[in-house]
């Protein structure tokens, strides 16, 4: 595990940093395996660490062979100063990740230690995904697709969009999914046009569009997501938006390439809908990474400055969204091969009515 980790040491000895303390649970999750609600751990070349608490101390045993485990009687800090861990003159600490209280409590507690905040450090290397990483994420895809398959003929004048959503959270960890990787989205009608809207205790009305946008984990890594179907027969203008938004989907897919500036996809996909007239409605970017979370690099958008890499795994999911009447989002997740991208999903995305 040690050359391994080589890539980080180099990195840390490039920012002056001797010992990085990691208290990002999903980065010790990629890090070491560990799924406990509660750990941090200590990276030096010397001897890299994870502690946690007595609730782990059986659990850490089957999960986590990559370094040392300790299990602590006290607090972190207390344990870090008290028992001589903190090896070298300067210890990094995650910016984006430590409160303010808690890295003045080290600063008054370290003496002749430098404190060094570290942004986004395990971003690059998270980003590029190895086979074993992609065969879990394929596996949590296989798992979604076959319930949102059994999910469909649950839709009826009976049931609701929380039903559903409750229903791809249990089937999810009846088929060995971990959870859900987010909250289910189940968006029928008017709130179909509600990007990230909530599933509501409303029936389905025929003549609607539905929005599904699903994930799960397995062996922490996510899976993501997202079809629209109809409830019925639905109004011609609900059918082109929906073509539109299939066929920039589509041209995102055939486009992405090695080396492509995540922008110039994004601009690509985002000119087809505005050249179609719906520019204005299609407000988010174009995907994001995922991996051990379901958002990471590479991001996707107007302003990204993330370059599209072999190995990465993104989603492409342009939308439109019509405030009052309906929304169409299709995305799907999808690996960077040498020189082109290849979708976890199958399911068909010719539009589907119920």
């Amino acid at each position: 595990m040690s050359q391994e980790l080589e890539p980080l040491f180099k990195k840390m000895l490039g920012l002056g940093v001797d010992t990085l303390l990691v208290s990002d649970l999903h980065v010790i999750r990629w890090l070491t395996g560990f799924s406990g609600s509660n750990a941090r751990v200590l990276l030096n070349r010397d001897h890299s660490a994870l502690f946690t608490d007595f609730r782990y101390g059986e659990q850490v045993k089957h999960e986590v062979d990559a370094m040392e485990s300790i299990v602590i009687q006290s607090s972190f800090i207390d344990t870090f100063v008290e028992g001589g861990y903190l090896l070298g003159k300067s210890l990094g600490i995650q910016s984006e990740q430590m409160t303010v209280y808690d890295a003045g409590q080290l600063g008054d507690r370290l003496t002749g230690v430098d404190i060094v905040p570290v942004h986004c450090f395990f971003d690059e290397f998270r980003e590029l995904k190895n086979e074993r990483e992609i065969a879990w994420m394929k596996q949590a895809a296989e798992i979604s697709e076959k319930v949102f398959e059994e999910i469909l003929p649950l839709i009826s004048t009976r049931t609701t969009e929380a039903e559903i959503a409750a229903e791809i959270s249990y089937r999810h960890k009846r088929y060995g999914a971990e959870k859900d990787s987010f909250d289910p989205i189940v968006a029928s009608g008017t709130r179909s046009a509600l990007p990230h809207a909530k599933p509501a205790n409303e029936t389905f009305s025929p003549g609607n569009l539905i929005v599904i946008d699903m994930g799960c984990i397995c062996n922490g890594y996510a899976s993501d997501q997202t079809r629209t179907v109809a409830f019925g027969r639905i109004a011609d203008e609900a059918r082109k938006i929906y073509e539109i938004t299939r066929e920039a989907q589509q041209l995102g897919i055939e486009a992405a390439r090695p080396g492509l500036p995540a922008k110039e996809l994004d601009a690509l996909v985002r000119g087809y809908i505005d050249k179609s007239g719906y520019g204005e409605y299609f407000g988010h970017g174009l995907g994001h990474g995922v991996g051990v979370e379901v958002h990471e690099k590479p991001r996707l958008g107007k302003t990204s400055e993330d370059n599209l890499l072999s190995g990465s795994v993104f989603t492409i999911e342009p939308g439109i969204y019509l405030p009052g009447k309906f929304g169409v989002r299709i995305e799907d997740t999808v690996v960077m091969g040498e020189s082109a991208v290849v979708p976890f999903q199958s399911f068909t995305k010719e539009l589907i009515e119920l």
